[in-house]
């Protein structure tokens, strides 16, 4: 288990030659359809991009639609009435 933790702490940040590595693997796997790959991925990117917008926007609206501290109004209790509502598990309550 300890061998392990020292293996991948000997692993450090990728360099020119590992991404010159992984891309040369890709070419030989992916070939002629390389381009079309990137276009896909560039097109899914953007699909993403564009449905964390649409979802910023309706977390905007509703939060619009939703009264604003300033606009709700907190009017004092009535003389007589409580102040807070009162406890529900009330010892003292008699239960006849």
């Amino acid at each position: 288990m300890e061998t392990q933790l020292v293996v991948f702490g000997l692993l450090g940040p990728i360099g020119w030659q590992e991404l010159l590595i992984v891309g040369l693997v890709g070419l030989l796997i992916f070939g002629r359809r390389l381009p079309e790959v990137g276009r896909s991925l560039g097109k899914s990117i953007v699909e993403f991009k564009r449905g964390l917008a649409d979802a910023k926007h309706e977390v905007q609206d509703a939060t619009k639609e939703l009264p604003s501290m300033d606009d709700v109004r907190q009017e004092p209790p009535a003389e007589g009435e409580p102040a807070s509502p009162p406890d529900r598990a009330d010892p003292t309550a008699s239960t006849s």
